[in-house]
């Protein structure tokens, strides 16, 4: 029973999550551009907002991509630039400490801020609070694996996860008994993070596949007009 667990959450939950990820982005863009976005209450209460937002964006902006680098670059490619297993995983928990602790004080912010605004509260869907409330559990369950990985430091534990992602990239069947023995704070934040994956496509995360890079290259000037010069010219 513990094997089929292990493989069903693993193994299998891993490409349902992906592939909702993926076609429920796409669906929701073809038939809801006008919600393809994140929903600002700045408005509402700024400061609080400002200070949460920053802090939460750049400490996910760093968690994601050293994330997505450091268990998807092939092993081979650390081994050939003789980069030691153990110099990453220090790295891995450093980098990954400071950037935790920014989005846990980030999102701490937020999630007071909806929970405990009555007007943002009464202006929030349940699926706004729900994903950051999963968000903020999911940095919970990081932080948390900064101490066990410090048990760890011949980064072999990292070694295991990093085998089970490029496992499931690459389709090897026997992907999920990689990490059939890691600890289960370890298997809390895969699963976890797996269902935000999921639920992406049905939230506001989906502004992330928006962000305004355009912005870096475009010609010309932007020309704001007043509101009354608006109307004086009809």
């Amino acid at each position: 029973m513990a094997d089929f667990l292990n493989h069903l959450l693993f193994g299998i939950y891993p490409y349902i999550a992906l592939s909702v990820l993926a076609i429920g982005s796409i669906i929701r863009f073809d038939r809801e551009p006008y919600g393809w976005r994140s929903g600002s209450s700045q408005l509402l209460r700024r400061k609080q907002l400002m200070v949460g937002s920053v802090l939460f964006h750049l400490g996910v902006i760093v968690i994601f991509f050293g994330h997505l680098g450091g268990l998807l670059t092939p092993i081979f490619l650390f081994d050939a630039f003789g980069i030691p297993h153990s110099a990453k995983q220090i790295l891995a928990i450093v980098v990954g400490g400071v950037a935790g602790t920014l989005a846990f004080a980030g999102a701490t912010l937020l999630l007071h801020r909806r929970l405990f605004d009555a007007r943002i509260r009464a202006t929030s869907s349940f699926s706004d609070i729900m994903i950051l409330a999963l968000l903020w559990i999911q940095l919970v369950l990081g932080m948390s694996t900064i101490p066990l990985s410090m048990g760890h430091l011949d980064g072999g534990e990292m070694i295991k996860f990093m085998t089970w992602a490029q496992g499931i990239f690459t389709f090897q069947s026997s992907a999920s008994s990689y990490v059939a023995d890691a600890h289960i704070v370890f298997k809390l934040h895969l699963v976890l993070g797996l269902t935000i994956l999921l639920l992406f496509p049905f939230t506001r995360l989906v502004h992330m596949l928006s962000a305004p890079v355009r912005y870096l290259w475009r010609s010309g000037y932007q020309i704001v007009r007043s509101r009354k010069m608006a109307m004086r010219n009809g």
